[in-house]
């Protein structure tokens, strides 16, 4: 299945085989390109298979068409009131420029998108948020029959369904028995490995090449441009030339211990990535000399371990987002006491687990659980149960809050009064201490049946058996690396271009810097950078002239 490597071959090569990467590649090769994808793992998709392959793409026309309201400038100051300043303002203009061109060219691919309904943004209070959503879409639902013997080869396993079928987007997460068997007869899939398929598709039909097994080490530079990449193969070292462009879209570092100690503004246990994000493009960006930025940032998310063991020898994990929003369930800290907006979205989560206590200077919130009670277990299940199902063995619990309070080791009484003074907040449906569901975010993903009300959040723990779960500081990936131009040209530490290199997705410093504006965000960046860095190099290789090709991107 791997095609043979062959120096010389391409005129662009792209390494990494998430959405960042396939989108340049196949863009590239729309330009007339000749490109070769080079994947480190055995397996393609990295952590866009892994994910619900939700794209936040302000001022859509699917927004548009089901009568959302949106504008360029409403998303532009939805980003800047989040940005603490850290958003380089021409890289977040283009992101939002580019969305009208990048969707009217994913309509020639395979890859086809759709509106999440209602899905709101993250923050949508800010200046220019939507809380009634239209700024995230999914891909369709599409058969992976197209992509022939790679349907074995995709990281993950098959996921039949949409958002809209899943807990978080209002389903149950479980298909009618006939339209399981449809769909698994015909090899129908969604979410993150439909968009990989999708966009693997349009690659093989344009002739792209696929590498797999290929973890590239070094960039070859001739007389100050990159000219090709070295790699470590199942062959061994060699050499590929890429005469007119490489680019970089090989995920984040989460997985390197010390790039993470050294960068990352906060601890990181269990990443949720695949563990082949070990800063390689980082790596080979800093030797070629680029400007690094917003290195300190990542996609925060709060999971717990499954039992059980991958076989890099790592934990398994499980996102955990509804768990924590729907009613019956609270957070606590080591104090027992609760210490922030539950229901608040993943990424801002991580805030609140990177308080430092100046005293003790450690992080106060860590350890912390989500604890929830015999309610919740019936009402809405969780951890990858049904409601009313039994939770996994592995789950901390009690017939008592004093009994689950000492199997935790909290502090005598501390989590019987704050389950007291939360059950008060609940049955009035106000929360003074962290104010969850004032936004229009926090219920979304509760009880949809109750949205937008107060009762989609709220709910008292008052049932036992009571449970726990231990909560870790995770992430989806690193948001730090090389800058880049607006083109997607890594820019080196004096603000000049490194010729033929380019960088998209979690590898590059992240054009939104430290927000995530709703579901996607990090993906809407991933498939437009990625789509104007294969431009962009696929135009350098048929004109062959740098001034054409600004001229054109110009234009």
């Amino acid at each position: 299945m791997e095609n043979r490597v062959s120096a010389g071959n391409y005129d662009v090569v792209v390494l990494g085989s998430g959405a960042a990467g396939l989108v340049a590649a196949l863009a590239a090769a729309d330009a007339g390109a000749r490109v070769g994808i080079f994947e480190k793992a055995e397996v393609l998709g990295g952590t866009t298979c892994l994910s619900s392959a939700v794209a936040w793409l302000p001022d859509n026309r699917y927004a548009r068409e089901a009568g959302v309201q949106d504008s360029r400038e409403e998303a532009l100051s939805y980003l800047a009131s989040l940005s603490n300043g850290m958003i380089i303002p021409e890289l977040a203009e283009a992101f939002v420029d580019t969305v009208p061109e990048l969707l009217e060219w994913l309509d020639t691919t395979p890859l086809k998108l759709s509106l999440v309904e209602r899905y709101p943004d993250y923050h949508p209070e800010q200046p220019g948020g939507k809380p009634g959503g239209g700024r995230s879409l999914e891909p369709r639902l599409f058969s992976l029959q197209g992509i022939g013997a790679w349907a074995e080869r995709l990281e993950g396993t098959p996921r039949r369904m949409v958002v809209g079928e899943t807990p978080i987007g209002g389903g149950t997460g479980f298909l009618p028995e006939d339209v399981a068997r449809e769909r698994e007869a015909e090899q129908v899939e969604g979410l993150g490995r439909a968009m990989v398929a999708a966009l693997l598709q349009g690659c093989l039909e344009r002739g792209v090449e696929v590498h797999v097994r290929e973890r590239a080490t070094r960039l070859r530079i001739e007389d100050g441009e990159v000219r090709g990449v070295v790699f470590d193969g199942p062959e061994g070292a060699h050499s590929v030339a890429a005469q007119h462009g490489v680019v970089l879209a090989t995920g984040g570092f989460e997985w390197d211990r010390a790039l993470a100690r050294d960068f990352l503004r906060g601890p990181l246990d269990h990443p949720a990535s695949v563990p082949t994000n070990t800063g390689d493009g980082l790596r080979m960006a800093m030797r070629a000399g680029a400007a690094l930025g917003n290195m300190r940032e990542a996609w925060w998310a709060p999971v717990c371990t499954l039992p059980g063991e991958r076989p890099d020898g790592s934990r398994p994990v499980y996102l955990v987002q509804r768990e924590r929003t729907v009613p019956h369930s609270i957070m606590v800290n080591r104090e027992g006491k609760r210490f922030t907006n539950e229901a608040t979205n993943y990424n801002a989560m991580g805030g609140a687990l990177h308080e430092l206590d100046p005293t003790s200077f450690d992080y106060r919130n860590l350890p912390c659980w989500v604890v929830f009670d015999e309610n919740m277990v019936e009402r809405f299940g969780g951890f990858g149960r049904a409601p009313g199902e039994a939770m996994p063995d592995w789950v901390t619990r009690a017939d008592t809050l004093a009994g689950l309070a000492e199997r935790l080791g909290l502090p005598d009484g501390a989590l019987e009064a704050t389950v007291d003074r939360w059950n008060g907040h609940a049955r009035r449906g106000v929360d003074p201490d962290f104010r969850r569901g004032e936004s229009a975010f926090d219920g979304f993903v509760g009880d949809r049946t109750a949205y937008p009300g107060p009762e989609s959040t709220f709910g008292t723990l008052e049932r036992g058996p009571f449970y726990a779960v231990q909560l870790h500081s995770s992430t989806l990936g690193t948001k730090g690396g090389p800058r880049t131009t607006v083109r997607s040209e890594v820019l080196d530490v004096d603000g000049e271009v490194i010729p033929g290199l380019f960088a998209a997705g979690n590898v590059m410093a992240g054009p939104t810097g430290m927000v995530y504006g709703g579901a996607g965000g990090t993906l809407g960046p991933a498939l437009v950078f990625g789509y104007l860095a294969g431009r962009t190099a696929g135009r350098r290789a048929t004109t062959g002239d740098e001034k054409a090709v600004a001229a054109a991107a110009a234009v």
